[in-house]
């Protein structure tokens, strides 16, 4: 029962990042989020993990190691929903930011990110590796190594560094993707 109540309060807390404002319907006044994100592929589908013979795990690259670097350098950014820059960071506005400026055009959602990247086992994380949250996908980090990764984790919070040992992210764990090199 305690494991169902940190899984629920985990999707609540992490709903506050689902990659960006969604567009808004004339006349509305509060931001619609972005619930219907649609079918995931099957796991035998997504690039890069087991049963998909079209396409091999991805290659660790050096761009990693430099966007794992810049995400660090930005621990202590305030958190803005759909922000991009660093005056304010959603999640997956963080990881748009540090993939643009290493000259890498990612999606600009968490959920479009987790889809279009190689899937990586947790077992194989690499620094710059994004990990994901949560299921449909809605949050998303940048790992560092050592089971810690930088996120802008929700409102009223400032991007920070966590662990996936954490319970509340072990529970939330929805898998990783690798960012080709350029």
């Amino acid at each position: 029962m305690r494991r169902l109540a940190v899984l629920l309060c985990a999707s609540v807390l992490l709903a506050a990042c689902a990659g960006g404002p969604a567009p808004r319907p004339s006349g509305a006044t509060a931001p619609v989020l972005p619930h219907d994100l649609g079918p995931r592929p099957a796991p035998s589908l997504v690039p890069g993990m087991a049963g998909n013979p079209d396409m091999p795990a991805p290659v660790p690259s050096a761009i990693g190691a430099q966007a794992a670097e810049q995400a660090r350098g930005l621990v202590g950014s305030p958190y803005r929903y759909g922000g991009r820059d660093p005056s304010g960071f959603d999640c997956s506005g963080l990881v748009w930011y540090v993939y643009q400026h290493l000259g890498v055009e990612l999606p600009r959602r968490s959920v479009e990110q987790r889809r279009s990247l190689p899937a990586v086992p947790r077992e194989s994380l690499e620094p710059g590796d994004l990990v994901f949250f949560s299921s449909p996908v809605d949050h998303v980090g940048i790992y560092l190594g050592g089971g810690d990764f930088v996120h802008a984790p929700r409102r009223g919070k400032r991007v920070s560094v966590a662990n996936l040992d954490a319970p509340y992210f072990q529970l939330g764990y929805a898998g990783a993707a690798r960012v080709p090199a350029p």
